[in-house]
């Protein structure tokens, strides 16, 4: 089935280069029973490809079960997903189906489960490599023919380092993993979904349909969405039910947009925080400001090394700024055009030499901006889970630049 086709059979709306890959992964390992693991922020929309993979796979015919694994409380998940015999512990007074038994021949998608317990992380791993199970209570092995998508918004690279996690059944799990891309990063589909969830809400409560207007779009297109779709589809009906002025205009929008200041400028601490401020996050902001400023100086210098084009005025080798003794004006000619002196830089007298020195600015904290240089984009690296094209988009710089510094760093990631 083509892509526009998934998407209309499965309410998925957008255009999203990410989000096209998705949907064409899960297409592709439907007709498959290999395992799949769905990666993506809270309300991103992962369970829609579970959905998509069982109802283009031969198994279509069969049960879909969706299971909440956060959901669920540790000391009866096992009897949820396994089942258990009467008896098996003080509540069972008859025998129960678990999910794996109740979902032969479909498929069960596995939501949250990063919160598996460890012990319940054996026995899943026990299914998938043989397709064995055994309920609670029991020492009868059973047989079931499950396909398992598990997804999660959780870095299981990191869980499985902490121990939180079992390596063996990540990997197994993790056969073929799918992305789901933040609604952050999908750009003009944030409008689409606006427009699809006020059409909804205008049709459900017999209202006047809501739209934004330029000034809403560019609040809802600048907004970090922390919490994705959801997040939209919450705030649109919101403002379909209170709002009377039908025509959303960013001033109306940020009223249920939490720390929407705080997220477009993130240098600026509202000053009602006070104490309240998270310490790391400032200091990330820090090391943001220190990243630009040390970028604007390098484009600065490597623009007046290529303004200048002879005449007396002349770039030297070490990054000084030449200009003739004679000349006191407060003005330096480049290329026939006057560029006043600047006032942050220093001037040093040399063999009656005025030298403007273009280092200045940034030579007596070099050592502080490179740690902080290397440590904003180890955060952004981890944050993202190594994707350099997100990293390099969080940082505000192009991905080229985000490979020259990870040289230039030795940053493996």
């Amino acid at each position: 089935m083509e892509l526009q086709g998934i998407k209309q059979r499965f309410g998925i709306i957008g255009n999203d280069p990410a989000l096209n890959r998705a949907l064409d992964i899960a297409a592709q390992v439907a007709p498959t029973d290999i395992s799949v693991l769905v990666i993506g922020e809270s309300g991103v929309g992962k369970e829609n490809i579970p959905q998509v993979i069982h109802a283009l796979s031969a198994r279509k015919h069969g049960p879909y079960i969706a299971v909440n694994c956060g959901a669920i409380p540790e000391g009866t998940i096992d009897s949820e997903l396994f089942g258990h015999e009467k008896g098996s512990f003080t509540g069972a007074n008859e025998s129960r189906k678990g999910y794996f038994e109740v979902a032969d021949k479909g498929t069960i998608f596995l939501d949250e489960v990063a919160e598996l317990p460890l012990s319940t992380q054996v026995r899943l791993l026990r299914v998938l490599e043989s397709k064995e199970f055994m309920k609670v209570g029991s020492s009868k092995v059973q047989k079931t023919d499950v396909r398992v998508v598990a997804a999660t918004n959780v870095n299981m690279a990191r869980a499985v380092k902490e121990g939180r996690f079992r390596e063996d059944l990540y990997y197994r799990l993790n056969t073929v993993q799918i992305n789901m891309p933040p609604l952050r990063e999908r750009g003009n589909d944030i409008l689409l979904l606006f427009r699809k969830f006020a059409t909804d809400f205008a049709e459900k409560y017999n209202m006047p349909l809501i739209r934004l207007d330029e000034s809403g779009k560019q609040v809802a297109l600048s907004y970090r969405w922390p919490g994705n779709v959801r997040q939209l589809r919450n705030i649109t009906e919101q403002i379909s039910i209170i709002e009377q002025q039908r025509d959303v205009s960013g001033e109306i929008l940020v009223k249920y947009l939490p720390d929407y200041k705080e997220d477009t400028h993130p240098a600026i601490v509202p000053a009602h925080q006070g104490g309240n401020a998270d310490f790391a996050s400032e200091r990330e902001i820090l090391y943001k400001v220190l990243f630009d400023m040390k970028n604007d100086i390098a484009e600065l210098k490597k623009e007046m090394k290529d303004l200048i084009g002879g005449g007396t005025t002349q770039m030297r080798d070490d990054d000084t700024l030449y200009i003739p003794q004679d000349d006191y004006s407060p003005y330096v000619t480049i290329d026939d055009k006057p560029v006043m002196r600047s006032i942050h830089t220093k001037v040093d007298t040399i063999h009656n030499d005025n030298v403007i020195d273009t280092n200045e600015i940034t030579h007596h904290d070099s050592l502080s901006l490179t740690e902080s240089e290397f440590n904003l984009i180890n955060k952004a690296l981890e944050r993202h889970n190594g994707k350099r094209k997100a990293a390099a988009q969080e940082l505000g710089i192009s991905e080229r630049t985000l490979y020259r510094k990870l040289k230039e760093y030795n940053i493996t990631r």
